[in-house]
């Protein structure tokens, strides 16, 4: 991403075009858990408080906040909420999850921010099939539970392009979560089977745009790769979002 400050605004553009439309080829509709995106708040400083709302071609709309109770000990949570009706398939999940860890800024004028979190989720997923005709062919509900550890590195420090007239400042960073869920109870077609789990791993990479003060423009994407085979509690969703972001609160820098 920091080639788009020696970039072609209109190149920049069809570059971003393409992307989202992959993203969106990507995604599956195997599973029945729909991994929402990982927290990257980008805390520095004891006080700051980073908000944000999220959502993906699938209406998975999740809702995230993080709050740096420390210099360098930040909280994050997250709730997600999928409902959907589709010709051939409905999707149902509300996801939440709670986390704690450890923040801190390096390198060069400490333009570098590196956060640690780990945390615990649970939830309930719903998926229905059904024909054309509207006769349903198979029900699969599932009550989630969920563990997780993950890493973000982000560019602290401001890169920039020119578009629309305007110059717009953004960072960019990636973060990796290793996620372990599993179902303690898992319906099919409204009798009782028994429990999945699985151990995800999600990488991700993440833009944020300038909009107006505080406010930015956020997209995030990435994978889901699952390290077990099985057949209810699937990867292959693509771990996709835009959203909007605020930080506050600290020193007044916010960002």
């Amino acid at each position: 991403m920091a080639l788009l400050t020696h970039t072609n605004p209109h190149a920049v553009t069809l570059r971003l075009l393409l992307f989202l439309g992959a993203s969106s080829l990507l995604s599956s509709c195997a599973s029945v858990y729909f991994p929402p995106p990982a927290a990257a708040p980008m805390l520095t400083q004891k006080g700051e408080f980073s908000g944000g709302l999220h959502t993906n071609w699938k209406a998975n709309v999740s809702a995230q906040g993080a709050y740096a109770v420390g210099e360098h000990v930040g909280l994050i949570g997250t709730a997600s909420f999928l409902h959907t009706d589709g010709k051939r398939n409905i999707f149902d999940q509300d996801f939440g999850e709670l986390g704690v860890g450890y923040h801190t800024r390096f390198g060069q004028d400490e333009s570098r921010i590196l956060e640690v979190y780990a945390g615990g989720g649970f939830g309930s997923g719903k998926r229905t099939e059904r024909t054309r005709a509207g006769e349903v062919t198979k029900t699969v509900q599932a009550r989630m539970e969920k563990y997780f550890a993950q890493v973000n590195y982000t560019k602290k420090d401001r890169d920039a392009f020119n578009f629309l007239g305007r110059t717009w400042e953004f960072r960019y960073g990636a973060a990796m979560r290793l996620s372990y869920v599993n179902t303690p109870e898992l319906m099919l077609n409204g009798q009782r089977i028994p429990g999945e789990d699985n151990i995800f791993f999600e990488p991700v990479t993440y833009t944020r745009i300038g909009l107006i003060g505080p406010l930015k423009f956020q997209s995030m994407s990435g994978w889901n790769f699952g390290l077990k085979n099985r057949k209810y509690l699937t990867a292959g969703n693509s771990v996709f979002s835009l959203g909007l972001i605020i930080n506050v609160g600290g020193d007044g820098r916010g960002e």
